[in-house]
């Protein structure tokens, strides 16, 4: 509790308080309450109380009520609390003198109350907080040795530190980059401004330490800031020991910064420009690409090939392909063999326009990966770039332009009812088409149709759509609509 608590109560209200001495002097905790009128109380106290008194003791000395006031500011008391009388009518002006210099609370009761009852009533509150304190204290122990047990990941930890304090909560390796980080709603951009005004607790064990716990300023919680984070920031730890070290803290950073980039789940793109900053990754002034990488491989590998190449890296599986942003010096060309080794030995690399800003990036990166459903894994080592595909690079362009998604719904609707009630495959006879023109036998064998029955197809669809086949500009037409139909259901 704090003095403006106390006042508050209906206990001391009884009393019409008026506060002579406030502001800042009103926000002083109240770790008890003392009844006495002696002005040798200072002795008996051990600070943090608040003294309710009459003052029927005090000397009229001035100088004497002066030394008694800063006594006990000098021994912590947390306010004065006088009861008016005939004794004092008014507060004596040496005490609410020293009281207003050293900021120690002083208000004045203008009625008379039973001091036995504001006592029981502050007591009361006092020894409930400190139940409730220690029950969520607990309860908070049950639950960060449940995650640790459970080898629940950082993300998760972070999350219910930042739920139980009430404030930002993010956790930063020993280079100072960001990890993870809950944020409760609020702007990630300048959660990390205020990084440096942070409480901040390392993660540390068996003389190792791996990181830090910071907090934001807030409210705080019944269990207490610093505890919640020690115990956060012990179940972080026993997750490293655990998982031999902090390796996996990387992949998170990364998975999370790209997971949330892909989706778009940023209100801001200053967030997410600020969240690659932290983790080392700079966008302004630099040539950014989003990189896909056909089958399975470490990551970390990935990542560590990436660098040696001497480019900044962001890497994390997403679906069936690694992706990866990557960024350069902004004079800097990445050459072909450059990009294969770092795809690694024997996989297909689809790289994606440059970038310089985070929504640029967010379109390399989806473009690169359309690239690389559109063409599939085959083919062996190559590296096929967006900006080497003109309707690639249009559909990336356009890619949440309802027009766009309008003329290839319109388009291609007959075909789209005709596969949902009859089980068909004429738009993937159709996707073969355009992707191997002037080849139909190409394009039967990558439908796996015999010649005839894929004739048989297109025919169909060229009466379905009521179009030429053999036109140049009515197959670029259908192109466009299925790359925009493939784009929509990514």
């Amino acid at each position: 509790m704090t003095v403006a608590d106390v006042l508050r109560s209906a206990a001391v209200q009884r009393g019409a308080p008026e506060v002579v001495v406030g502001g800042a002097a009103l926000d002083a905790a109240v770790r008890w309450v003392h009844v006495s009128d002696s002005t040798a109380v200072a002795r008996l106290l051990d600070g943090g109380e608040l003294l309710l008194t009459t003052g029927a003791s005090w000397p009229d000395d001035g100088r004497m009520l002066r030394e008694f006031a800063v006594r006990l500011r000098e021994v912590g008391l947390a306010g004065i609390v006088l009861e008016l009388s005939d004794r004092h009518p008014t507060v004596p002006a040496a005490v609410a003198e020293v009281c207003a210099r050293e900021g120690l609370a002083l208000v004045v009761l203008t009625r008379e109350v039973k001091f036995v009852s504001v006592t029981e009533a502050v007591h009361h509150a006092l020894i409930a907080a400190q139940t409730a304190a220690l029950e969520e204290r607990r309860h908070l122990h049950d639950l960060f040795t449940a995650l640790s047990l459970q080898g629940a990941p950082a993300d998760v930890v972070v999350a219910e530190t930042a739920r139980a304090i009430g404030a930002p909560v993010m956790l930063e390796n020993l280079a100072g980059e960001l990890i993870t980080g809950e944020y409760l709603g609020r702007g990630v951009a300048a959660a990390l401004e205020g990084r440096a005004r942070a409480d901040s607790v390392p993660v540390q064990a068996r003389g190792t330490r791996w990181g830090t716990l910071l907090a934001l300023p807030g409210a705080e919680p019944a269990a207490g800031r610093h505890i919640v984070l020690e115990q956060g920031a012990t179940a972080l730890a026993f997750g490293c020991l655990a998982d031999g070290g902090d390796a996996e803290w990387s992949l998170l950073a990364q998975r999370s910064v790209i997971d949330d980039l892909l989706g778009a789940r940023f209100a801001d793109a200053g967030d997410i420009a600020a969240r690659l900053a932290a983790g080392g990754f700079e966008l302004t002034g630099r040539r950014c690409h989003g990189v896909v990488v056909g089958g399975s491989d470490s990551i970390a590998g990935l990542a560590y090939r990436a660098r040696q190449a001497g480019f900044a890296v962001l890497a994390a599986r997403a679906g069936d392909h690694d992706v990866a942003l990557l960024s350069a010096p902004a004079s800097a060309e990445i050459d072909d063999r450059t990009l294969l080794r770092i795809a690694g030995a024997g996989r297909p690399i689809f790289v994606g326009p440059a970038a310089d800003d985070v929504h640029g990036l967010l379109s390399s990166l989806r473009a690169a990966r359309d690239l690389a459903d559109s063409e599939g894994e085959g083919g062996g080592v190559r590296v096929r770039r967006v900006g080497d595909r003109p309707l690639e690079r249009l559909i990336a362009t356009l890619r949440d332009d309802r027009r766009l998604h309008e003329h290839s719904e319109r388009m291609l609707a007959s075909l789209i009812r005709y596969d949902e009630e009859r089980r068909g495959d004429l738009l993937a006879v159709l996707a073969a088409l355009v992707a191997h023109p002037g080849n139909r036998s190409a394009a039967a064998a990558a439908s796996h149709l015999s010649r005839s029955v894929f004739y048989q197809r297109l025919t169909l669809i060229g009466d379905l759509l009521d179009a030429d086949l053999d036109d140049g500009e009515t197959l670029a037409a259908l192109h466009l609509a299925l790359l925009a139909r493939r784009r929509r259901s990514l």
